[in-house]
């Protein structure tokens, strides 16, 4: 089977530490993977490595069956959704999503159907014009999301898409990753939102300090290791057992019960 992602023995060290130890795993088209973990994990770290974004790791790393070192082609066929979304502030939405398309070869005609179609589905056809430097942190992530699917991807990085939506925009943006599936495409996936990565993930990686300590389906993982939900697979694997004390220590802190 040709994977459509595949990594070997990924190193990453910023200089203080092995921020990824070793991390190997193989991902099959039309997956939906969650990629959770703790703050500091390397979850992003991972995703950027992918994006070309951070080129001083050691492994290996095949995105459509070829090395990523060196390539940039296969770019043409992803999209991302980055945690933090960074814009150009002076353009409207049209005149960015018109950058984009056309940094993917989409011609002027795509671009126009495809941008304002998708603003429309994503309610933000009365901001087509203004300045993305007004637009709020919703309508924003909602941009990012548009520019991420104009060019029609094969494969999408989403890392914590979920950010700043509605309610109703979150529901539209899990149905479409259902949607995408159906379509043969491959989604990796990183959040911190448990039961959504829990409803939609085929499959889930769980990085702990740098390392995989559980890669599989939740059903799987929930009947190995016994936990209902993902929120409790997840604190299991990762250690974190004592949040009820914690969130005691900080009421009994505001209460002034530790001010002598």
């Amino acid at each position: 089977m040709r994977y459509i992602l595949s990594v070997k023995d990924l190193y990453m060290d910023y200089g203080q530490g092995n921020v990824l130890n070793g991390i190997s795993f193989d991902v099959e088209p039309g997956q939906i993977v969650g990629y959770i973990g703790p703050n500091g994990a390397g979850k992003s770290t991972t995703i950027k490595i992918f994006l070309g974004i951070i080129p001083n790791y050691t492994g290996k790393v095949e995105i459509f069956g070829e090395d990523i070192r060196n390539k940039y082609l296969y770019k043409k066929r992803i999209g991302y959704v980055p945690e933090i979304i960074e814009l150009y502030e002076s353009l409207t939405a049209i005149e960015y999503l018109n950058f984009v398309g056309q940094l993917y070869g989409l011609s002027e005609r795509q671009i126009t159907k495809r941008a304002m179609r998708l603003i429309e589905m994503f309610d933000l056809q009365e901001a087509i014009n203004s300045r993305l430097s007004t637009y709020s942190k919703g309508m924003r992530q909602k941009l990012a999301i548009v520019a991420s699917l104009i060019h029609n991807p094969d494969l999408l990085f989403f890392d914590e898409p979920l950010t700043g939506l509605d309610a109703n925009s979150a529901t539209v943006f899990k149905e479409l990753m259902k949607e995408l599936k159906n379509e043969g495409k491959t989604i990796f996936y990183s959040s911190h939102i448990m039961e959504v990565v829990e409803r939609v993930s085929d499959r889930i990686i769980l990085l702990s300090q740098g390392t995989i300590v559980a890669d599989g389906p939740f059903e799987e993982l929930a009947q190995k290791l016994k936990q209902r939900n993902l929120e409790e697979l997840f604190n299991q694997l990762t250690g974190f057992t004592n949040h009820q004390d914690i969130a005691k220590e900080i009421v009994s802190i505001i209460k002034g019960e530790r001010d002598e």
